[in-house]
């Protein structure tokens, strides 16, 4: 069976000596010294390598089940479930008025990436409640929060999020569920919705569904989307639990992977909901939730990359097979371990180098928003605004290609399912289609995030690489080849491919679409590459200080280095092929396909 180690020494390394959080000014992040982030981490790391992790086979064999209206989730969750909520894990970074712990987003972020590499389906039931609980936090009423949130901070009540309709997807303007308003201020909710995770099980005494309806009469199209909550019972006054209201199950989805969360369709006859924010304004509540939901699942890409490799790593120290060219290795045994061939150290080390930039990436990006958010910075706003469709599309588009890579070291073994890695693969191919296919999000960030505000947030991104490459270019020689070298040609090309979009996408648009798949991963590798020569500059640092622990720095420089020569040279291909502009795209009539 597959196991995990939580990466909190890794973790630790980012927080303290790359970002530097205890003097980042970021209100609360005095309070992160190394001992505190330390005790929560291994805290966390122990819950999910003991309790989840072993549950993440089970709950891929068992899925979860409909009996008589009510989803039963696998053998083991619910008391797992029990001990995450007694830990108080789902309120980590929520506020203490509604149960929180108030925590900064950066720790929850970090604990979050244990817990979806031990058990992403496990881990998606507080995970969704958590983008919920936000939406309402930040557009509900005080008696929507009142009510609703303590419990959901709790996960004692879970929540959802219902977009999807059987005919319609991202186009979510073509929605037919309506909500028909009632004298006492409430609507009746009617309609279907489909791909609904979490939408039913047993392992909560309430789910609080958040429902996408037009009310009727409202404005067409997207204009006349509006967002409600409809709790599966109703809530009385007093906070107890009443009624059953009109909303059921109607079946769960056959999926690929993460069978042990419970996919479903919902159906709604009437229910009773209530208007979150104004009437025909839903999408700004619901983007609340689909923007930290974009964020986590990008983290899911990370999570199954990261396990994944965990297990690749393991299985080439111990798997015995040919011989080294160069010598045997082992010459007391029948052959060497696979670990010595030069083609499996390729693929490992593409693995570590992207998990280990990946957790960067994303815990840089989790300090942004918490200087957002704690400290009302605009610009950090605006930089992880531009940020969150690369997030999203590239690190779980190279995370699932990481988990065929960790796969593809097994040989034959990776293909038969008691071996345990086809679940990683499929569990993380979900993360490439929902919260907005990574297609949808390349044409987010070409077609809206580049010229937000002017420009302004992607020449803010330009001035960082550019700032970090003036303060530490000439200092040391070695540092400016392996790392700077690399990371200035890569934003060249970015800021080519831009000027490109300029340029040509005015005259043709589809000059700049056809190239936004490129652009976002471009974008994603220079992303990364800025993360692995912060940590580069970090690692040289504490070896010219002194360290009781120097494998560990120098491994950190020889990963970062295998990345600036073999993965980041990718922008210059992404550069070519978004140059050769619309032509060899659209060149074919539909009917000639």
């Amino acid at each position: 069976m597959p196991s995990y180690t939580p990466p909190t020494k890794d973790m630790q390394f980012i927080l303290h000596e790359m970002l530097n959080v205890t003097g980042s000014g970021i209100p609360g992040y005095d309070e992160l010294e190394a001992d505190f982030t330390s005790a929560i981490l291994d805290e966390a790391g122990k819950l999910t390598s003991e309790v989840l992790a072993p549950l993440n086979v089970v709950g891929d064999k068992e899925g979860c089940r409909l009996e008589n209206g009510v989803v039963y989730t696998p053998t083991g969750f619910k008391d797992a479930f029990e001990q995450v909520k007694e830990g108080g894990w789902p309120g980590l970074d929520m506020p203490e008025e509604f149960g929180g712990q108030n925590m900064p987003y950066v720790m929850g972020t970090a604990v979050g990436e244990m817990f979806s590499s031990a058990n992403m389906a496990f881990t998606m039931y507080q995970g969704l409640t958590h983008g919920a609980a936000s939406a309402i936090l930040a557009h509900g009423s005080q008696e929507q929060k009142e009510t609703y949130l303590p419990k959901m901070v709790s996960c004692e009540w879970t929540g959802t999020m219902n977009l999807t309709e059987p005919h319609c997807g991202t186009d979510l303007g073509l929605m037919r569920t309506k909500a028909e308003p009632q004298d006492d201020g409430s609507y009746k909710i009617s309609g279907q919705k489909i791909f609904i995770s979490a939408g039913e099980h047993d392992m909560a005494d309430n789910i609080i569904h958040l429902v996408l309806a037009k009310i009727v009469g409202g404005p067409e199209g997207i204009k006349g989307v509006s967002l409600f909550i409809v709790p599966k019972f109703h809530v009385n006054e007093d906070g107890s639990l009443g009624a059953r209201n009109g909303v059921a199950v109607g079946n769960i989805e056959e999926k690929m992977g993460i069978h042990g969360n419970s996919t479903c369709v919902m159906n709604y006859d009437e229910a009773t909901g209530y208007l979150i924010g104004e009437e025909h304004k839903g999408m700004r509540a619901m983007f609340t939730m689909m923007n930290e939901a974009r964020l986590g699942v990008g983290m899911q890409g990370l999570s199954q990359a990261e396990v994944a490799y965990q297990n690749a790593l393991d299985y080439a120290k111990d798997r015995l097979q040919g011989r080294d060219v160069t010598g045997a290795k082992n010459p007391e045994g029948p052959a060497d371990p696979l670990i010595v061939h030069p083609d499996i150290r390729r693929s490992l080390m593409e693995q570590k180098s992207f998990a280990e930039g990946a957790r960067a990436f994303i815990l840089w990006g989790a300090t942004m928003i918490d200087a957002a958010h704690r400290a009302g910075d605009k610009d950090a706003d605006g930089i992880v605004s531009l940020l969150t469709p690369i997030i999203k599309g590239f690190l779980t588009d190279v995370g699932y290609d990481m988990t065929i890579k960790a796969q593809q070291v097994y040989g034959g073994h990776g293909y038969i399912e008691e071996w345990g890695m086809s679940q990683y693969t499929r569990d993380a191919r979900i993360a490439m289609i929902y919260e907005g296919a990574n297609g949808v999000q390349a044409l987010d960030l070409v077609g809206r995030k580049l010229a937000q505000d002017g420009g302004k947030h992607v020449m803010a991104f330009f001035d960082l690489v550019k700032s970090f490459i003036k303060e530490n270019a000439g200092q040391d020689e070695a540092f400016d080849k392996d790392f700077l070298d690399p990371l200035k040609a890569a934003s060249k090309d970015l800021q080519a491919a831009g000027m490109y979009f300029m340029q040509n996408g005015m005259t043709n648009p589809n000059n700049a679409l056809s190239g936004s798949y490129d652009f976002m991963h471009m974008f994603g590798h220079v992303c990364l590459g800025l993360m692995w020569a912060r940590m580069g500059k970090a690692a040289k640092t504490a070896l010219g200080a002194g360290t009781s622990d120097p494998e560990f720095y120098e491994t950190k420089l020889a990963t970062g280095r295998y990345y600036m020569a073999r993965q980041l040279p990718a922008t210059a291909l992404h550069l070519t092929r978004i140059q050769s502009g619309a032509e060899p795209v659209m060149a074919l009539e539909a009917a000639n396909f």
